[in-house]
């Protein structure tokens, strides 16, 4: 049997999906600045896409710009808009758990010579509002706060953080890193008081290589690709056609009955949290209520490595993370976990659990009964 875990590290694609991108890579393959009928017909896919993501976070069809991913979408958004509005200020604020293509643009913003400050988080993963209001002052011109952690699945307060954050002054821009939580979540970012919101389409059972930034038109910001200046010139480059058309239909097709899904998937993150729960020594980082996200679990397993016991349910056809996929080439100890206060025993010892709306509870079962089988047998055999 084959189980696949690791749903927040990346998804299968849908079906259509896979079929809508060979047609248009092998059929309707016409560069979309061509003027002639193959140009238009690939023009007329990006528009649509456009009209699907705009409908679907309830915005303007302008403000959506075309990136390769997530990576991408926050590079833009922080770099372009950090440079964008310097004459304002140099300060900016994010978390300390954020995704490192936050944390690791930040950093790059430092030798530049911004100053960044790094909100802490409690106990469950959600930063301190408090010390955000603390953190603001006049030199602040943006701030970042991913919507989902991607480790632990903490919710972050959002809607509150950009109240905060426009109360003291409207001005200062409000970005989220919405990876994790576009196709989880009804996410209307002028509702919230979002001005930007990254999203990746391999998350979402769409094709890697391909993502969008929300940009609100009001918000200022310089391109960091420079080109033939396609998309009003913020984002260069021939639009990866294809990719886009699969990424707005994934879009679409998520968020078909998303509440059942999302149902489904807490159903079986409820049912996981049981079993796991009767493993001696074991604990579940974060919340695991409605806030936190429905598809992510992680669980420290005292006394075992976590890449052991990777793969040792990997050798038993079960596939999961321990931790971000995005640093998982340079294995270190979890800043998310140290972030959260988790305990010394656990830093290294820790799972992430991340289910689609294709598990099965028949899927989750044989996962807790193989945990049932090897973590004592593993445990038996470490060193102390």
């Amino acid at each position: 049997m084959e189980v696949y875990l690791d749903n927040s590290a990346t998804t299968a694609c849908y079906k259509e999906v896979g079929e809508l991108v060979y047609k248009v890579m092998c059929r309707d393959y016409g560069n979309p600045s061509s003027m002639h009928k193959k140009g238009v017909e690939a023009e007329h896919y990006i528009r649509g896409a456009k009209e699907r993501l705009a409908k679907i976070l309830k915005v303007k069809e302008k403000e959506i710009v075309f990136t390769s991913g997530g990576t991408e979408s926050d590079n833009l958004a922080l770099r372009g808009c950090a440079r964008a509005n310097r004459r304002s200020g140099n300060h900016l604020i994010t978390t300390g758990i954020e995704h490192p293509a936050i944390l690791n643009t930040m950093r790059h913003l430092e030798e530049e010579g911004f100053r960044v400050t790094y909100l802490p988080v409690d106990a469950n993963g959600r930063v301190k509002l408090e010390v955000l209001r603390e953190a603001l002052c006049d030199e602040t011109i943006l701030v970042s706060v991913m919507y989902v952690n991607n480790e632990v699945g903490s919710v972050q307060p959002v809607a509150e953080a950009a109240k905060i954050v426009k109360a003291y002054n409207p001005r200062i821009l409000f970005h989220t890193d919405a990876v994790q939580g576009f196709g989880k979540y009804h996410i209307y970012p002028k509702r919230l008081g979002i001005d930007m919101l990254s999203a990746s389409g391999h998350k979402i059972h769409g094709p890697k290589g391909t993502g969008f930034l929300y940009l609100d038109e009001k918000v200022k910001i310089l391109p960091i690709v420079f080109g033939g200046e396609q998309q009003k010139n913020i984002r260069s480059g021939t639009e990866n056609v294809p990719g886009i058309a699969g990424l707005s239909l994934a879009a679409e097709m998520i968020y078909r009955d998303l509440d059942v899904k999302v149902a489904l998937m807490r159903d079986l993150k409820a049912h996981f949290l049981e079993g796991v729960s009767k493993i001696e020594h074991t604990t579940v980082h974060g919340l695991t209520d409605e806030n936190s996200a429905p598809h992510i679990i992680s669980v420290g397993f005292a006394g075992i490595r976590s890449e052991v016991l990777l793969h040792a349910l990997e050798e038993k056809g079960i596939y999961v993370s321990s931790g971000s996929a995005c640093a998982s080439n340079h294995p270190a100890v979890s800043g998310v976990l140290k972030g959260i206060g988790a305990s010394k025993e656990y830093l290294d010892a820790t799972l992430r659990f991340s289910m689609s709306e294709f598990t099965t509870r028949e899927e989750v079962d044989y996962t807790l009964e193989t945990l049932y089988d090897c973590i004592p047998k593993l445990r038996k055999y470490t060193r102390h």
